[in-house]
């Protein structure tokens, strides 16, 4: 489904998070600001089976599953890659995940901390794959 530019804007990104996790909280006022759309989080505390219903791999888990234009991201995942995937819609991709919350990714900066290499994992009907490298 393509959404004309205006339509996307006017769609809401929906975040569903571990109940109560701050970061999310972080990492969503980022997406927010940055794609200039409005975010709802929903505390979820049956998210595991959102993410099965959405095909994200248990190995690429996260603290919280976003939606957008059809699209799954899964935890951490840079505005910069969400924003070509989205663009590009590359044919057996439903989403994109970053397992875990690595220190450094989007809403998990830490002050006076190094960051942590991660990957961004594409995954869909056409199996996971590197989207990209942190």
């Amino acid at each position: 489904m393509l959404l004309s530019a205006a339509a996307s804007a006017a769609t809401p990104i929906i975040v569903h998070r571990d109940p109560g996790c701050g970061c999310c909280e972080k990492w969503a006022k980022q997406v927010q600001a940055q794609l200039g759309r409005r975010v709802t989080i929903i505390d979820d505390q049956a998210r595991a089976a959102l993410q099965r219903a959405r095909g994200v791999p248990a190995t690429l888990a996260s603290c919280h599953t976003a939606l957008i234009d059809g699209m799954v991201f899964e935890g951490h995942v840079p505005i910069a890659d969400m924003r070509r995937v989205l663009a590009q819609r590359p044919k057996g991709v439903r989403g994109l995940a970053v397992a875990g919350m690595p220190l450094g990714s989007p809403g998990m900066e830490v002050p006076g901390q190094p960051k942590q290499s991660y990957v961004v994992t594409a995954f869909g009907t056409g199996g996971t794959r590197i989207y990209a490298r942190h």
